[in-house]
């Protein structure tokens, strides 16, 4: 594999969201700050969305790991669960103990709100955070309604933040669930990256990762951006496989060959590539390859 030898100390690229690569450009950064001011105010919903692969789970992640110690993250990341198991979930989470199996519901929602009373007494704030939150069925949602009852006469004793696909926001449309939408006081739409934040995106993982920042040069950084329309996800698909092509031919630095063949080895970007597109993106492969000719010169000549 390429880490030893382009000497990396961790891979790139890689697929699994790790918060040491976070990149704090604009969507989600602007998306951290507006959680963390919701959940300043106390409060109830806040709403995350943005498309496969914009990097929700990541942020997810990180905003867990930026809490202070006021808050208690409840951290759900399957939401395909019924709502008795939403609630005991939610329960472990809180350090409740789940394992005698004839407690009841009931009871168990009790343990939950005695359990948020404590905290707040202790000047401490539980929140919910749940993944993939499009995929939560109606009856979950219906639950999560309940938990967001649960109050003091001055402030909420959970706060609910929900990170999901667009699927969410029409999910949240229907009336049987209005109750809930009503309650969203917070929503922030994850955008795609610009060109320019891709190209500081892969500079930022490729020396995050201890390797050169000039191993994806800025052209081929542009070209990444344009076929990818900036989706963090394929722009780390690609760049592995870039890296891939470049480490098999035993290149110090990645070059349009690399780069191209990487492209249509991956069908999301491959599709998006209409007849113009390709005109554009082979000309400016050709352009490249004149400006490196007229450069060095034409051996021969």
């Amino acid at each position: 594999m390429y880490q030893g030898f382009y000497h990396f100390t961790e891979m790139p690229f890689s697929l699994t969201p790790n918060t040491d690569f976070f990149c704090a450009l604009a969507p989600h950064n602007e998306a951290l700050k507006v959680i963390l001011s919701a959940l300043s105010m106390s409060e109830g919903f806040i709403k995350v969305t943005g498309e496969v692969g914009t990097g929700k789970t990541l942020l997810c992640r990180k905003l867990i790991n930026h809490l202070s110690d006021k808050f208690v993250a409840c951290y759900l990341p399957n939401p395909y669960l019924t709502p008795d198991e939403l609630r005991i979930a939610f329960a472990n989470e809180l350090g409740i103990d789940t394992g005698k199996e004839t407690v009841p519901q009931q009871g168990l929602h009790s343990a939950i709100e005695n359990k948020l009373l404590t905290l707040k007494k202790e000047g401490r704030q539980a929140v919910l955070i749940i993944d993939e939150a499009q995929s939560l069925s109606w009856d979950a949602l219906e639950m999560l309604r309940l938990f967001s009852n649960l109050e003091t006469e001055k402030s909420k004793l959970l706060q609910i933040v929900l990170f999901g696909q667009p699927e969410l926001d029409n999910n949240l449309s229907n009336p049987k669930v209005r109750q809930i939408r009503q309650r969203i006081s917070f929503s922030y739409t994850l955008r795609n990256m610009t060109s320019a934040e891709v190209d500081y995106y892969i500079g930022h993982r490729l020396t995050t990762a201890g390797g050169s920042e000039q191993l994806i040069s800025k052209g081929l950084r542009a070209f990444i951006a344009l076929v990818t329309r900036g989706t963090p996800r394929l722009v780390n698909i690609v760049c592995h496989k870039i890296l891939l092509r470049a480490y098999g031919q035993g290149k110090e630095s990645a070059n349009w060959q690399h780069t191209v063949n990487a492209v249509f080895d991956t069908d999301d970007c491959k599709r998006r590539l209409v007849p113009r597109q390709s005109i554009v993106i082979l000309s400016i492969a050709v352009l490249a390859v004149a400006s490196v000719l007229h450069f060095y010169g034409t051996p021969g000549l």
